[in-house]
């Protein structure tokens, strides 16, 4: 399923050739900084520079003789290199290259990402800015509670995934460094400012203290951030999935032209995508505890972290690709039904406005108990009859001592609901709506 939805720029990071590019220029970048401390001769730097090259099938062949991937890497590259080539890998252990490439492919991932997530964002500022003043049922517990409008609900998913924009780049931030320290990080064999050259060329900063390894607490904080990510967008399927509910039927995921809901049913128009998203997510949480159970690995370091890895960050950042490509086309071409949104509210028969009833009660001077048990009430003879909330309130004497007939209609007015609108998508960052 994946293969037919993931986006080429995320697959093209991670592919073998593109990690085995930057294995190379990893080891011709420490041969030019050794050569600038005068550790290598520069015209053999140079000659290594121009005929190194490597072929993939010809690494994946000597892999399976040596089961060594970066032996193998290092075999072919050599043979290309002559004389010179005995200055590649100078100092340098297998997880100086492993780990300072994994650094640069996380952050072109993120990248790509951080890209997803602005685009994201400004669909779903469109639609809020759109539906800002279009009123519908808040829900508490899945039961009515006051009204809102769906663009307050969109803004409130702005906000959401603003902070996930954060967390995101404070995670590429953490990931963004890599080492060429040595064997057990001491640098016995290589001078320290030669991985300061090789990471500044990259744009990597160097890890401040590293053993034979990047310490995985920078990549158990970035899955754990894939992973929130990740639940934020099942928490908006979620919500997408009960707003599709026959019952509620208030907002409709898209469903194209030739599209079939059931094998059985063709009536059904089911919402698809976010149910997709909702089990993709638990993927996403599952690669994060697997990313942490990394963290504490053996000493200087052991290796078993390093199959888990393969397939933790390859698969969650393509995952999440493809999860934020799906929320943003779920938000941009979802149906809004106002009408049944209105529709939904009136079933509340004005009930939801017992507090704003309580609260005028209490500024008339009654004590707040006998306000909340006065209003309460007339809501339960309002839920076994038939008629508008404000009709029980009427009809209740100690509430027709204290409010008149306008007061009451002004309290149960709907307006008095969606004063601050405006006021809280500036707050969000998204421009106000006109009225």
């Amino acid at each position: 399923m994946l293969a037919r939805y993931s986006r080429e720029p995320m697959r093209a990071i991670w592919r073998e050739a593109r990690r085995l590019e930057i294995w190379l220029e990893i080891e011709l970048l420490a041969v030019e900084a050794l050569a600038r401390l005068g550790r290598v001769p520069a015209e053999e730097a140079a000659q290594i520079r121009q005929r190194v090259r490597f072929s993939l099938a010809e690494v994946q062949k000597r892999e399976e003789q040596t089961q060594h991937e970066i032996l193998a890497f290092l075999e072919e590259i050599a043979s290309h290199a002559g004389h010179a080539g005995r200055w590649l890998h100078h100092g340098l252990t297998s997880s100086d290259v492993l780990d300072t490439s994994l650094a640069l492919q996380l952050r072109a991932a993120c990248d790509l990402l951080h890209q997803d997530l602005l685009s994201l964002r400004i669909t779903i500022g469109e639609q809020a800015r759109r539906h800002a003043f279009v009123p519908m049922i808040g829900r508490t517990h899945g039961v009515h509670a006051e009204p809102i409008t769906y663009g307050l609900k969109l803004a409130l998913m702005y906000d959401e995934f603003g902070r996930a924009t954060d967390r995101l780049l404070a995670a590429r931030e953490q990931i963004s460094v890599g080492k060429l320290s040595g064997a057990v990080g001491t640098y016995a064999h290589l001078d320290p400012a030669v991985e300061e050259e090789v990471c500044q060329k990259l744009g990597l900063a160097p890890a401040p203290a590293s053993n034979q390894i990047i310490q995985r607490d920078r990549h158990a904080y970035l899955a754990a951030t894939l992973a929130l990510i990740g639940s934020s967008v099942e928490r908006w399927a979620v919500e997408f999935r009960h707003l599709q509910r026959t019952e509620v039927l208030e907002v409709e995921e898209p469903f194209t032209a030739g599209q079939k809901g059931s094998s059985a049913m063709p009536h059904k128009r089911n919402p698809i995508l976010a149910e997709r998203l909702c089990g993709l997510a638990r993927l996403l949480r599952g690669y994060a505890m697997a990313a942490m159970e990394n963290v504490p690995l053996w000493h200087e370091r052991d290796i078993s972290h390093s199959s888990a890895e393969r397939v933790i960050f390859p698969d969650a950042t393509t995952l999440l690709d493809y999860m934020l490509a799906i929320l943003d086309r779920l938000v941009a071409d979802q149906s809004v039904y106002p009408e049944r949104m209105a529709e939904n509210l009136a079933q509340s028969k004005g009930l939801y406005a017992s507090e704003g009833v309580l609260l005028a009660l209490v500024r008339k001077g009654l004590p707040r108990k006998d306000a909340y048990e006065l209003v309460q009430e007339a809501a339960m003879r309002c839920w076994r009859g038939k008629e508008p909330f404000p009709a029980y309130l009427r009809e209740t004497p100690r509430i027709a001592q204290l409010l008149s007939p306008e007061e009451i209609d002004q309290v149960c007015s709907l307006e008095n609901y969606f004063r601050y609108v405006r006021d809280t998508f500036k707050r969000v960052g998204l421009e106000p709506p006109e009225p």
